[in-house]
């Protein structure tokens, strides 16, 4: 399970986990201890949460209350919960709508890809390929159906989310909308968010 180094920081021990040779395992997120909050694992590797925007934090508010308005009865929404793609690669998705069977006990750390209906990543600054790149292909190669992708834009730095169906023929994600003020559309559900109440957050 990998050992662990010492590091000074500010006068103060800090032991930065190390990992095995063929990389750590999805089962070793769950039980190496004192790692950070939210911490994701990409290709065997953990990968730690920087400092947030608070740009992040008012975009997630916002679209959990919006997809959770018209929810169906026999889904969930979640945010920030580790979704295992495989042995080697467990992100966690800023928000994620997951079927409602899905949700088997309050103390669970987890969701399987194979219950995930949409996957959301809010673009972050140090997190900006992954988030645009390395996630999208590894939930679409996952099998997750949807997509977003939500950015910045604008001089009023506004919202922008970036709607993506999984092709069945070709296992990757094509474009169907890009919305500035309203996201109305129609899969997984039925869902009718209006991005202008971010003012109001």
């Amino acid at each position: 399970m990998g050992e662990t180094r010492t590091a000074e920081s500010a006068g103060h021990p800090v032991h930065w986990p190390v990992p095995p040779h063929d990389g750590y395992t999805v089962d070793d997120l769950f039980t190496l201890p004192d790692l950070p909050p939210h911490t994701e694992m990409i290709d065997g590797i953990l990968v730690f949460v920087s400092p947030q925007r608070y740009f992040r934090v008012a975009v997630i508010d916002l679209l959990v209350s919006g997809l959770r308005r018209t929810l169906p009865s026999d889904m969930r929404v979640a945010r920030e919960m580790t979704v295992v793609l495989d042995k080697h690669n467990g992100p966690g998705p800023d928000i994620c709508v997951v079927r409602g069977e899905a949700l088997t006990d309050r103390r669970q750390t987890r969701f399987e890809a194979a219950d995930v209906l949409l996957a959301v990543e809010v673009v972050s600054p140090d997190s900006e390929s992954r988030d645009r790149d390395t996630k999208p292909r590894k939930y679409a190669a996952a099998g997750i159906p949807n997509f977003w992708l939500v950015d910045m834009a604008g001089e009023d730095d506004h919202p922008v989310v970036q709607v993506h169906e999984l092709g069945k023929v070709i296992g990757t994600y094509a474009l169907t909308g890009v919305y500035h003020e309203h996201v109305k559309i129609t899969v997984p559900y039925g869902i009718d968010i209006d991005l202008t109440e971010i003012d109001a957050l």
